[in-house]
C-alpha cells in the first residue's frame, strides 16, 4: 500500500503536549488550534495556520484569555474542544491540562503543588477572527474543566459535558445565564472504577431544526436534551448496544463502553453520520425516526484484514464532514509488522491511550457513491510515524491538517501536520 508523506510544523511551543479535537478551518481561510500544556502554570497556546503563506502564528495564552495570569490557579492547560464559528467569532472551551496520580489514574488535582491552588474552572469563550478579542462568556464554577462542547449557532446556544463528574451545562450566550443540569453518567471519569466509575461522551450533536441536543453514555443509552424544557430524557426505541461495537463492560476503564466517539450533522440528509472508535464502525443516526444504522466499517484496510481493533483505546476523534464532496474524512490506525508479526499491546489499558504503536492512515468514504478509500500509511519525510492523532481539519484546498507527535530539537512535541489533498 503507498504511504502519504505529511508535512510537519513547529509552532514555537516546546512543551506542546497531545491535543485531543482542538482544530477547526475557519471561514476567513486560516486553521485554528490549540497546543495543550501540562505544566502548572504555562497554559496551552492557540495558533492559526495560513494555507496562503504557509505560516503559523501565535494567537494567545488560554490562560490569559481567562483573564487568570496573575492567579495562583493551576494553568488552563488545554482546549478539548472544536472551534465552532457564529457571526464572524469562534467559541471554544477551555480545559485543566495537569492531573493529580490518585489510585493509578489521572484525577483533578486535590493537593497541587506548593504555590498553586486548585484548578479554577474551565471557561467558555469567544474570539473575534477579524479583531482579535477575547471575550469570556461563563466558568464552571465547581472547579471542573469542559470536556464536550457543541455550539447551536441557529440560536446562539452552547452545551457542554464537565470533567471528572459529567456534570451537563447550557449556557445562553447573549444573557451568559449558564445553567447545570447535574450529572449525567453516575460519577463519571472521578467515580471508582467497578462501582460508579464512566467513560464520559467526548461527542455532542445538535440537531438545526429542533435545537434539541443529543449525547449518550458508556451503557450505550442516547440522551436529547430538549431546551424550551430544560430536561434531558433517555431515548425509549434506540440505543448504541450493538452486536458489531463489540461487548463492554460499562463500570470499567479503558474504553469509550457504547458511547459513539465522534458525531456530525448532515444538514441536507438531515441525519448524522457518528463513528464507534473502538471497533471503527460507521452509523447512521436519524434522530427524528430514532434509528441506528450500521454503514460501513471505516478502520485502516490492513485493520480490516486483520479483524482486530485498532491500538488506540478510545478510538479516534479525527472524523469529519466535507459537505462540498459529500466525503467522510477518518484519521486512524493501522497494525505495524515487524519480524513478520503484528505489534500488540496489552489487550487494555486503564485510560484513554495507545496499547502499542501503529501507523496513521487517511480514510475516506464518499457518501453519494458509497466509495471507501485507504488512501494509506502516512509518515513524516524523516519517516516516522504521527502518533497521538485525535483532531481533523479539512482546508479550502481538500488538504488535512491534524496534530500528531513529532521530535522537534530532540524532544518529542506535538505539532500541526499538513496532508496534501486526495482523490475521494
Amino acid at each position: 500500500m503507498s504511504k502519504i508523506i505529511a508535512k510537519k510544523y513547529y509552532s514555537g511551543f516546546p512543551l506542546a503536549h497531545d491535543t485531543y479535537n482542538t482544530l477547526s478551518a475557519a471561514s476567513d481561510g486560516n486553521i485554528y488550534y490549540v497546543l495543550s500544556s501540562e505544566d502548572v502554570k504555562i497554559g496551552g497556546q492557540m495558533y492559526k495556520y495560513n494555507p496562503k503563506t504557509d505560516a503559523t502564528e501565535w494567537v494567545g495564552d488560554l490562560t490569559e484569555m481567562c483573564g487568570e495570569k496573575n492567579t495562583d490557579g493551576l494553568s488552563q492547560g488545554k482546549s478539548h474542544v472544536e472551534f465552532d464559528e457564529m457571526d464572524g467569532k469562534l467559541y471554544f472551551s477551555t480545559h485543566i491540562g495537569y492531573y493529580e496520580m490518585i489510585d493509578g489514574m489521572e484525577r483533578l488535582p486535590v493537593n497541587p503543588p506548593e504555590g498553586s491552588s486548585l484548578y479554577p474552572g474551565g471557561h467558555f469563550l469567544s474570539y473575534d477572527m477579524t479583531t482579535k478579542e477575547v471575550e469570556d462568556l461563563g466558568i464552571l464554577s465547581d472547579g471542573e474543566g469542559v470536556l464536550t462542547m457543541i455550539t447551536d449557532t441557529d440560536r446562539g446556544q452552547i452545551y457542554g459535558i464537565s470533567w471528572p463528574t459529567g456534570q451537563f451545562y447550557h449556557l445562553d450566550i447573549s444573557s451568559k445565564k449558564l445553567l447545570n443540569l447535574g450529572k449525567i453518567s453516575h460519577n463519571g471519569e472521578a467515580g471508582i472504577v467497578g462501582e460508579d466509575y464512566r467513560v464520559l461522551c467526548r461527542s455532542i450533536l445538535v440537531v438545526p431544526q429542533t435545537g434539541h441536543v443529543y449525547f449518550t453514555n458508556a451503557e450505550g443509552d442516547i440522551f436529547c436534551y430538549k431546551p424550551e424544557l430544560e430536561a434531558i430524557s433517555k431515548l425509549d426505541s434506540v440505543h448504541m448496544r450493538l452486536d458489531y461495537f463489540g461487548k463492554y463492560d460499562p463500570l470499567d476503564a479503558g474504553s469509550m463502553g457504547y458511547n459513539w466517539r465522534k458525531i456530525v450533522w448532515h444538514p441536507t440528509e438531515k441525519v448524522a453520520y457518528g463513528m464507534h472508535g473502538n471497533s471503527g464502525y460507521l452509523f447512521k443516526f436519524d434522530p427524528f425516526n430514532e434509528t441506528i444504522e450500521i454503514v460501513e466499517r471505516l478502520t485502516s484496510l490492513p485493520s480490516k484484514r486483520s479483524g482486530m481493533f485498532d491500538q488506540f483505546s478510545y478510538g479516534y476523534l479525527g472524523f469529519e464532514l466535507d459537505l462540498e464532496s459529500n466525503t467522510l474524512y477518518y484519521l486512524t490506525g493501522g497494525p505495524v509488522i515487524q519480524n513478520g508479526e503484528r505489534v500488540v499491546g496489552p489487550t487494555k489499558i486503564s485510560k484513554g491511550g495507545a496499547k502499542a504503536l501503529e501507523n496513521l492512515h487517511l480514510v475516506t468514504y464518499q457518501l453519494d457513491s458509497h466509495t471507501y478509500r485507504d488512501h494509506g500509511a502516512i509518515v513524516y519525510e524523516d519517516d516516522e510515524i504521527p502518533t497521538y492523532v485525535n483532531s481533523i481539519a479539512v482546508g479550502p484546498s481538500k488538504e488535512v491538517y491534524t496534530l500528531a507527535r513529532m521530535m522537534v530539537n530532540g524532544k518529542e512535541i506535538q505539532d500541526l501536520v499538513k496532508i496534501d489533498p486526495v482523490l475521494t
